[in-house]
């Protein structure tokens, strides 16, 4: 890797770091580049996760820091998260993902549009209003975000928050503590399979983790600052863009 690669991966690294602590989608950004510099495609998946992991342990630290997390109350979406990244993980060695691309695109899209027209539902925390208040219901929902996040992790932070907004009832800026929390625990299992397999590039995986460790540092604590409404802007810039690459726009 030359200078200037390694110079542009850790500018990439800082832009999604940043986008991933706010809504998620980052990793559009730095799986492409990685197989442009050469790695083959579930190399780059993998190796990505090892920026992710030491991104969430920074922005996880900095919402615990700021008492926005509490690990006493806030690990009982833990179980299913994990073990649907175990087999989203295993999932994920060695399949295509074109289909899947698209699918995911028109579900962002929807997205999009429920935080449009639903402002105050994903700005105002409301219990009442959550869609999984069944245990069971809530445990397949976060299980099914958990195999995704294990398989491609590609825009997962938008799903994570819509199961935390409209599934628990949380505000964005609670729910995206919680997102990072969730996505560190299940990262660090399916980086052990990608580990297993002998799928990771650490040289190239350290570099890009300096990037994503300081954007995550950054966008942690704005988010903090600037609350809920402010996320919510982030988010919809967020899905659009995502969307679009997705379907291949740009």
């Amino acid at each position: 890797m030359t200078l200037l690669q390694a110079t542009g991966l850790i500018l990439l690294g800082i832009i999604a770091g940043f986008i991933n602590t706010f809504a998620g989608g980052g990793s559009m950004l730095v799986v492409p580049f990685l197989i442009f510099l050469g790695l083959p495609a579930n190399v780059a998946n993998a190796t990505n996760r090892v920026a992710i992991f030491l991104q969430e342990i920074v922005s996880t630290a900095t919402f615990h820091q700021k008492k926005i997390l509490d690990f006493k109350t806030d690990y009982p979406l833990l179980l299913p998260t994990t073990l649907g990244s175990i087999a989203g993980a295993f999932t994920a060695v060695d399949i295509q993902e074109e289909l899947l691309r698209k699918v995911i695109g028109g579900l962002l899209i929807i997205l999009f549009f429920m935080i449009l027209l639903d402002p105050n539902g994903w700005i105002k925390a409301n219990a009442d209003r959550a869609k999984a208040r069944n245990p069971f219901i809530r445990f397949l929902v976060f299980f099914g975000i958990g195999f995704y996040g294990g398989f491609i992790q590609i825009g997962v932070g938008f799903f994570m928050l819509a199961g935390l907004v409209l599934g628990c009832g949380f505000d964005l800026l609670k729910a995206n503590a919680l997102k990072v929390l969730l996505i560190l625990s299940y990262t660090l299992i399916a980086l052990a399979i990608f580990i297993y397999y002998g799928l990771i590039d650490w040289s190239t995986g350290f570099i890009l983790s300096c990037g994503n460790m300081l954007g995550a540092w950054l966008g942690t604590r704005l988010s903090i600052r600037w609350g809920a409404k402010y996320i919510r802007y982030i988010l919809l810039v967020a899905l659009v863009l995502v969307s679009l690459k997705l379907f291949n726009v740009f």
